[in-house]
């Protein structure tokens, strides 16, 4: 019998539990291990995180080890400590199977497919339902004129311990003096012709913060017309409270909350007289000039479903204050918050045409993965993944003239019986169900057939280098680039513009990514060590690992 090598799993939710709730469930969680035979106990667990998420630190990481062989037994206080998700929990339970692994809760016990079911239903329902209670609390909340969200810049919490019913008291708001006559003052400069990133440069030059203590930005102030966000937008300045403006969805993919606008006769809107800060006529000028204008509003939505015109559109940062890179000129590109922000936020006024960051990257991929070193490796990695397929090829067909020899013997069997005088009604289902197999046996014994051997093309190394350019050649033309940008786009997570007196034009270019990973293992086989020219670093992503992710053009 293997040894049990055990983890423990913790999590609570910041609605539910508090923090002290992890080394309790730990605690329990070990005993159990323990009495269960576990020579080992790991431990994993996610702080303040909804069981509605997979994307989960403590949770990736535990399927990883599991799947590494690594742990063989995960104990959990409850199912529900996994996910509350029923696709998600049973999508765990069949990697914790495929990988040989048990699940035991301290609630259920052993773990098995009927309780996944059961289970996740349950806690499926316990999520709608929870989600509908707090939905029409929240509209009881907006009915009343209080708040159901956050409290926006020009107000402040009011601080009550019960109303006059005795009921905890929440959601009541006040203007905050100083902060509304901020937002005043923005809806008066808009309105007098003052662009939003000339009002958020101001702003950011004298004391103060803006909205979450932050640094005022141009999309703070103009937002999206259509959700209602920025202080352009918020009818709460003028009197009315406006609710179930817009639901969100989570990606199953990414496990990320999209925003989608419900119908507006689904909007619920209340009139708050004594939250007015804005004047009608002021308001209905600001309006008038947002809907002449083509950059608020509508274009946002539109801008972001556009394909990226450029190769790393949407990829460059700062390197000095973290901000995005983007457009500042028609062919140039500079550090968004040094321009929208002010420079007492960043002071990197550099910019650099985007051909010349593409170029780079471009130049990286021919110079590294063309040399001959790397041609090598790769018809030697070929070669060894062409001989594993082949291997595979062979075991499956092996496995097939096996099934197909044990089916015939049945079939013998099947005859041999009726020929000693055994009733043939009741083998005819059995008998037609092996002649079916046998059908089906023989065809796939036809089209499987046995694997050639395995021949190097003389020109593989020229063909290898071909590709290369083509890839490169695909990516630097306009009409051609289309998926082969895609794919590139995928591998990198970000350009890093960092202001360098010693770089060519005052800017180096860092990647960032699973592309930087793959130069730099190009730039290993070359014989290069490390140094100024290759940063070797290392960041653990969730779900994914360690991975090294940058690399100096």
């Amino acid at each position: 019998m293997s040894e049990v090598r055990a983890a423990s799993y913790a999590r609570f939710s910041t609605d539910m539990q508090s923090d002290a709730s992890v080394p309790d469930q730990h605690r329990g969680n070990r005993a159990l291990a323990i009495a269960r035979g576990a020579v080992s106990v790991s431990e994993y667990d996610d702080r303040a995180v909804s069981g509605a998420s997979m994307v989960r630190p403590g949770l990736q990481n535990l399927v990883r080890d599991v799947k590494a062989g690594k742990i063989n037994l995960v104990v959990v206080e409850a199912l529900d400590r996994l996910s509350r998700d029923q696709a998600d929990i049973a999508d765990i339970y069949k990697r914790l199977k495929f990988a040989g692994a048990k699940l035991v809760t301290r609630s259920e016990g052993l773990i098995s497919e009927m309780q996944i079911g059961f289970k996740g239903t349950m806690n499926a329902m316990f999520l709608k339902d929870l989600a509908d209670k707090t939905r029409r609390g929240l509209e009881g909340r907006i009915h009343e004129g209080r708040s159901a969200g956050n409290v926006p810049f020009g107000y402040r919490a009011v601080v009550r311990e019960y109303d006059r019913h005795g009921q905890p008291q929440r959601g009541e708001r006040e203007i905050d003096v100083d902060e509304a006559r901020i937002v005043l003052r923005i809806f008066r400069e808009y309105a007098e012709g003052a662009s939003p990133k000339a009002i958020a440069s101001r702003l950011n030059n004298e004391p103060g913060q803006g909205p979450r203590g932050g640094a005022w930005g141009c999309s703070t102030i103009h937002g999206n017309r259509k959700r209602g966000t920025g202080i352009l937008n918020n009818e709460l300045y003028i009197g009315q409270l406006v609710w179930n403006r817009q639901r969100f969805i989570k990606d199953p993919d990414t496990g990320k909350r999209q925003a989608r606008m419900n119908p507006r006769e689904e909007w619920v809107t209340t009139e708050v007289p004594e939250l007015r800060i804005i004047d009608q006529p002021l308001w209905d000028a600001v309006k008038a000039r947002q809907k002449a204008s083509a950059v608020e509003g509508e274009a946002i939505g539109m801008w972001d479903r556009r394909r990226p015109r450029h190769l790393l559109s949407g990829l460059m940062a700062c390197g000095a204050c973290g901000g995005g890179y983007s457009k500042v000129a028609q062919s140039r590109f500079g550090c968004s918050s040094a321009r929208n922000k002010g420079e007492s936020v960043c002071e990197n006024r550099r910019t650099i045409t985007c051909d010349a960051v593409e170029n780079a990257v471009l130049h990286g991929l021919q110079e590294h993965l063309m040399a001959p070193e790397l041609v090598a490796v790769f018809c030697e990695e070929y070669l060894r993944e062409a001989n594993r397929l082949r291997r595979e090829a062979e075991a499956s067909l092996d496995e097939m003239k096996i099934a197909l020899a044990k089916v015939r013997r049945e079939q013998a069997r099947f005859i041999a019986a009726i020929r000693d005088g055994a009733p043939a009604g009741p083998l005819a289902q059995p008998m037609a169900t092996a002649e079916k197999e046998e059908q089906r046996l023989l065809t796939a014994i036809g089209d499987a057939q046995e694997p050639d051997p395995i021949r190097l093309h003389p020109g593989m190394a020229q063909i290898y280098r071909r590709k290369v350019a083509d890839l490169v050649k695909a990516l630097a033309e306009e009409d051609d680039a289309g998926t082969a940008r895609e794919a590139i786009r995928g591998l990198i997570d970000r350009v890093v513009l960092t202001p360098d007196g010693q770089a060519k034009g005052g800017l180096r270019i860092d990647l960032e990514g699973e592309l930087a990973g793959i130069l730099a293992l190009a730039t290993e086989h070359k014989g290069v060590g490390g140094g100024s020219d290759l940063e070797r670093q290392v960041k653990l992503v969730a779900g994914t690992g360690f991975e090294p992710v940058t690399f100096r053009l």
